[in-house]
């Protein structure tokens, strides 16, 4: 049965989320922290080349969150037959993915010589990025699988597969960069080999768990019609994240990479600690789309207002205390980051790097929450649109200059993400304002008969 929208309700649903975003933020965390006794350029191949991965997974991910929308609206209706379809729809997606990530394993070193790396850096980043990709279509299975229970407000089966990951990747992780239980020192290489496989090995389970919980429902056949009406949507929720991503990666791997080896490393520092930050709003958001999904689907669509009000002001609460945070130990929270002889100015540009990060927090719970909210409901194109025009027609652009023609450095520069999110997150909130979520249909009655 379908809870009520109280805050009760959306924190039952957030925390599992919450854990599970958190322990993926702790897989980027502990290769950053455990190849820092390498030096920077260890530091910033493994953290960029986490980014870069990440940004080459993105739209296929983007694509299976929609299978969150489909599942939570047909469990509105109390179709649990057609929910699981979308599951099998999300698989489909990550088959597709494995494929792509290993054909595109050609193309890694020849796109990397083109930015303007240091050679030893881009020759770790190279063997990283090597090895991460082929576990590309088990980290969207995990994902499509996640959003559909999450879909059916079952939200910890995805937890604990990402609890399984995080833990056997910290594992992994000591043995294979260190050289433990026999093996070889490994170092990046290492940290890129443990992330594949313990990816690989949650999805695994995770697959057999979802076979399983299917047993005792009625068989339905899949259909190319309702996975080309998923794609519809999907596609661009998928190019949603790509774009804004791309735009993002132009930012770190010219921008940033273009004032030098340091900082890049300094503020991919920055970015892992500030993924602790956003992922857990990320998951209060994704669950507040449950809960809109869910209103949808029963015709219940007069409360995901008071939905969407009470995801923004937890995501509020997460972020403000985050910023507080930022604000009062900066160093204490960079130093982890960096050893050796350059530390000192590594803390100083980290330190104020992260202290411009705090402007951004409120702006991303807007963020996180709205773009959630009209994806349940079937709204993507909009904010496609919105990202699109924000992203490469006012941040690209204006940091590029003012970092190459006024040369304003590297907190300058991290200044233009805090515009880029106060512009994005007023039209997101302007859109839902609006209300043309309301005349959207995500399903086709049609298609169901």
């Amino acid at each position: 049965m379908r809870s009520p929208n109280t805050l009760k309700t959306l924190l039952a649903l957030a925390w599992p989320i919450v854990i599970s975003r958190a322990s993926q933020t702790i897989i980027g965390l502990s290769d950053v922290l455990l190849v820092a006794k390498l030096g920077p350029s260890a530091v910033a191949a493994t953290a960029t080349g986490a980014a870069n991965a990440f940004t080459l997974l993105i739209l296929p991910m983007g694509i299976v969150f929609i299978v969150q929308s489909y599942a939570a609206q047909y469990f509105g209706k109390g179709d649990l037959i057609s929910a699981r379809r979308y599951g099998w729809y999300g698989l489909i997606i990550a088959a597709a993915t494995q494929v792509a990530a290993v054909a595109s394993l050609l193309a890694v070193a020849p796109i990397l010589g083109l930015l303007p790396y240091e050679a030893d850096v881009r020759e770790l980043m190279t063997a990283y990025l090597s090895i991460r990709l082929l576990s590309g279509g088990a980290a969207i299975g995990i994902e499509a699988l996640g959003s559909y229970f999450g879909g059916l407000g079952r939200t910890w089966p995805g937890m604990v597969t990402n609890l399984v990951a995080m833990s056997l990747n910290v594992v992994l992780n000591i043995v294979l960069i260190n050289g433990k239980l026999g093996l070889p020192v490994m170092g990046v290489v290492g940290s890129a080999w443990a992330s594949s496989i313990a990816t690989f090995i949650a999805f695994i389970g995770f697959f057999v768990y979802f076979l399983r919980d299917g047993k005792g429902l009625a068989k339905s056949k899949l259909a190319w019609l309702e996975l080309k009406r998923m794609l519809k949507f999907g596609l661009p929720s998928g190019f949603n994240w790509l774009f804004e991503f791309l735009a993002y990666l132009f930012f770190v791997n010219v921008v940033v990479a273009g004032l030098g080896t340091l900082p890049l490393a300094a503020w991919n520092s920055v970015l892992a600690l500030s993924s602790a930050a956003f992922m857990p709003a990320f998951g209060l958001a994704s669950a507040g789309a449950v809960l809109v999904g869910q209103a949808i689907g029963a015709g219940a669509k007069d409360e995901v207002p008071h939905a969407v009000k009470l995801t923004f002001f937890a995501s509020c609460v997460w972020q403000t205390a985050v910023g507080v945070l930022y604000l009062s130990i900066p160093a204490v929270l960079i130093a982890p980051f960096t050893s050796g002889p350059t530390s000192a100015e590594f803390i100083e540009l980290g330190s104020r790097m992260l202290m411009v990060s705090t402007a951004w927090q409120l702006f991303d719970a807007a963020v996180s929450t709205f773009a959630e909210a009209l994806r349940a409901a079937g709204d993507t194109l909009y904010p496609l649109v919105a990202r699109l025009i924000i992203a490469w027609c006012i941040f690209v652009p204006g940091s590029l200059i003012s970092v190459r023609v006024f040369h304003v450095g590297e907190v300058g520069a991290a200044a233009w993400l805090v515009i880029y999110m106060g512009l994005l997150a007023a039209l997101l909130v302007w859109r839902f304002r609006k209300g043309t979520w309301r005349t959207l249909r995500l399903t086709d009655p049609a298609l169901e008969s």
